[in-house]
């Protein structure tokens, strides 16, 4: 995605102030919006990268000024709306009832093991994103490679700020699901990933850059391609 969304790399947005004893949950309802991810997962919703996009179809205003957790609910909605699972109207009738009502009792629960079973487990362990595939891996550790430089419409996992740089393979990790197709409505169309290091100055360029610092990437193989031979190579 192109927009505020991928900040990544972006400054003057002020320092990053970590409160001292921050807790998990700002509110009550924090709480809720965490819980709804696993299950609507469950129930179909979304993969997680079709989750992110759905984050991302925010404006960049609310998004901006929004709290961690509304992005999820926001998300949750736009989903369920578009599978068809949430009738939006019923959806804004019960949040005016309760904007009116705030002491009302919610819904009553239903008990269900094994939605808590599935919940409980993908708390802990996440869901796993590597698929099989008969794909030939085309890089290998070692490998100089450079990331496109092209603007893709819809949802992405490569960074603007490592768009059209160059850096070494320094992991091979088999085959994932490639966000560029599942997160865009499309299959799993799983595609091989690397961790690409990139030194700080080829990224920030030599003035803003720390001279030692370095910063590993993981991206798909269709993000990238051999990288051309620099002036020494050429010679040798």
């Amino acid at each position: 995605m192109n927009g505020v969304h991928d900040l990544g790399g972006t400054d003057g947005l002020g320092p990053v102030e970590i409160p001292e004893n921050e807790p998990v949950y700002r509110a009550e309802w924090e709480k809720a919006a965490f819980a709804m991810f696993s299950m609507t997962f469950r129930a179909g919703f979304f993969g997680i990268d079709a989750f992110r996009y759905g984050i991302e179809q925010m404006h960049p205003a609310t998004y901006l000024l929004s709290p961690y957790y509304e992005h999820w609910l926001h998300t949750i909605e736009h989903h369920g709306i578009e599978k068809g699972m949430i009738d939006e109207a019923e959806l804004d009738r019960r949040t005016q009832h309760y904007l009116e009502n705030p002491d009302a009792p919610l819904p009553a629960e239903k008990e269900d093991p094994d939605l808590l079973a599935f919940v409980d487990g993908v708390v802990k362990a996440g869901a796993p994103a590597g698929r099989p595939s008969d794909k030939v891996a085309q890089f290998k550790v070692g490998d100089r490679v450079t990331v496109a430089s092209d603007v893709p419409y819809g949802h992405t996992r490569k960074a603007k700020y490592v768009r059209g740089r160059t850096g070494e393979i320094a992991l091979a990790h088999g085959t994932f699901i490639y966000p560029d197709s599942a997160g865009n409505g499309g299959p799993d169309a799983p595609e091989h990933v690397y961790t690409v290091k990139f030194t700080a100055e080829e990224l920030w360029g030599a003035e803003a850059a720390d001279p030692n610092g370095t910063v590993y990437f993981d991206v798909w193989e269709p993000y990238i391609t051999p990288a051309k031979l620099t002036t020494a190579e050429e010679a040798a």
